[in-house]
């Protein structure tokens, strides 16, 4: 079973949808519980960094997640999930992450693109990460946001796409998973990389 953290903010339908479709058994929930029993956990999130963090904190998760983590467990960040995964943001002020994986959540500021960027943009792969297993090369997937990653260690960063500037698009580094896109909005190539997930 996938466990879909439900902090209040995030996708949780649609990323529980595309779960269904691929025929993996998935839960929303915010019980710490059902955390450790799942197989797998996945941290959706739409919005601010500051309000996912808080909302974390209010729910009691933050240290049932990184235990998980610690212990093994696969867990994939999708959009804002993914960038809280990281050690800090800089929005109005600087705000810490879970810390997990090492890196900044930085605002997209080039002047001669459209922001937030919206829409449909292609990968390119690197490091043959498990998520894009049996995909070709250059898929295009669905993304909304502001802000970007910038990792520490490039060898975590499996694929980037460009917008006015070089995008960690996803990482993976042991247990942990993270797209700035939004698999469950990707069509087939997101069905596929949501597949891959569930049975790693």
């Amino acid at each position: 079973m996938i466990a879909i953290i439900d902090y209040g903010m995030g996708n949780l339908h649609s990323v529980y949808n595309a779960l269904q479709a691929i025929g993996a058994q998935a839960e929303i929930t915010s019980d710490p519980e059902q955390l450790k029993q799942a197989d797998g956990i996945i941290l959706p999130g739409v919005g601010a960094f500051r309000d996912c963090m808080r909302n974390l904190e209010q729910s009691g998760l933050i240290d049932t997640i990184k235990s998980e983590a610690a212990q093994g467990k696969p867990l994939l960040g999708i959009c804002l999930g993914m960038q809280v995964l990281f050690e800090k943001e800089y929005e109005v002020e600087e705000c810490a992450g879970l810390g997990l994986l090492q890196g900044e959540i930085r605002l997209m500021e080039d002047p001669d693109v459209k922001i937030p960027h919206i829409g449909w943009n292609s990968l390119d792969f690197l490091h043959e990460g498990r998520l894009f297993a049996g995909l070709k090369e250059q898929p295009y997937v669905y993304f909304v946001h502001s802000y970007y990653l910038k990792a520490k260690d490039p060898s975590i960063v499996k694929a980037t796409t460009e917008y006015g500037v070089t995008i960690h698009a996803s990482v993976e580094k042991g247990n942990l998973f993270a797209c700035q896109f939004h698999p469950e909005k990707s069509s087939t190539v997101g069905l596929q990389i949501l597949k891959n997930f569930a049975e790693i």
